[in-house]
């Protein structure tokens, strides 16, 4: 099965055609993401949406936005005017996420919308069966914050 999932950056506004029966709708964008390490330099993608996404992709995302991006990779040959075959990477997405900006998004409700006090149930009244600690082995969660855009 071919399914990958990828963050990455608007570089190219999404530009919305059809197809040669004036039927289906295509959104086509090129997206750039960061190297896989320190120093390596970013890679750009071209990205196709089809359909009712299209339009929607065309609608709602620009160019600078970071989306996160669902749906199947393939390799295409393109024949170059100076006599060689060029692979090029392109992303069919099937679902596709706007992505704020991670340090202005809030971390808690606000307390205006806090959630109001819970009425005891009949199992609070019952004693409580021991569990097991949780391992002190265990890493702690990966920062995201950190990827460069």
């Amino acid at each position: 099965m071919n399914n990958c999932l990828m963050m990455a950056e608007i570089v190219q506004a999404p530009q919305l055609r059809y197809t040669s029966d004036n039927q289906t709708p295509v959104a086509e964008f090129v997206v750039q993401f960061p190297g896989l390490k320190e120093g390596d330099p970013s890679s750009q993608m071209k990205v196709v949406g089809w359909g009712n996404l299209a339009q929607d992709i065309q609608a709602q995302y620009q160019a600078g936005q970071r989306v996160l991006l669902e749906g199947r990779l393939a390799m295409n040959v393109v024949e170059r005017p100076e006599g060689y075959k060029e692979k090029q990477v392109e992303m069919t997405v099937q679902r596709i996420y706007s992505v704020g900006d991670l340090n202005t998004m809030p971390m808690a409700p606000p307390a205006a919308v806090a959630a109001p006090a819970a009425t005891p149930s009949p199992a609070a009244s019952r004693p409580a069966t021991p569990r097991s600690a949780p391992s002190a082995t265990a890493e702690p969660a990966p920062s995201y914050d950190d990827i460069p855009f």
